[in-house]
């Protein structure tokens, strides 16, 4: 179902469904877990996501990609806010690796396709690419770890791995 230009997975209901219901692909492989968990999130370029020449400023795409994860964890049934109020665990972006391939302009719509392609230990790698259209303008590699209060990089509880891969 569409809500304006935010597609609602059928795995946004009360309780939330296990992600095997909204249609990813999953499979392991070898000592890592590899997820095909796919996502698409769409935004609108505007006004102050430009800079003096028109363009999206650099560090903004950084924001629509930060969306987007947090959408897909959400959508796959992990509250944030409980994880960190609960178990004291909550992820912290630890590298990105960022290509700019072409600008995008006021009033664009854009799409963000979110990959997640590796789930390791502590580790969650996402692959994360901004579309207009069909036209790639800018792609990542984000490395997300889970983390305690006390700053300490933490394994991934198995209920979190299992709504994200398996």
């Amino acid at each position: 179902r569409w809500f304006g230009r935010l597609m609602i997975l059928p795995c946004l209901q009360p309780l939330m469904t296990p992600p095997t219901r909204c249609g990813f692909r999953r499979e392991q492989l070898n000592c890592c877990r590899i997820s095909k968990m796919k996502h698409e999130f769409y935004t609108r370029v505007f006004y102050e996501d430009t800079d003096l020449a028109g363009i999206v400023y650099y560090a903004n795409y950084l924001k629509f990609i930060e969306r987007a994860r947090s959408t897909m964890v959400r959508e796959a049934g992990i509250n944030q806010i409980g994880m960190k109020d609960d178990q004291g665990l909550f992820f912290v972006v630890r590298s990105v690796d960022a290509t700019y391939l072409r600008p995008a302009k006021l009033d664009d719509e854009l799409r963000v396709a979110t990959k997640l392609q590796q789930l390791s230990g502590a580790k969650l790698l996402f692959e994360q690419d901004v579309f207009r259209t069909d036209e790639l303008l800018f792609s990542s590699k984000i490395t997300v770890v889970c983390m305690n209060i006390d700053g300490r990089v933490i394994r991934l509880p198995k209920e979190i791995c299992a709504r994200l891969a398996f």
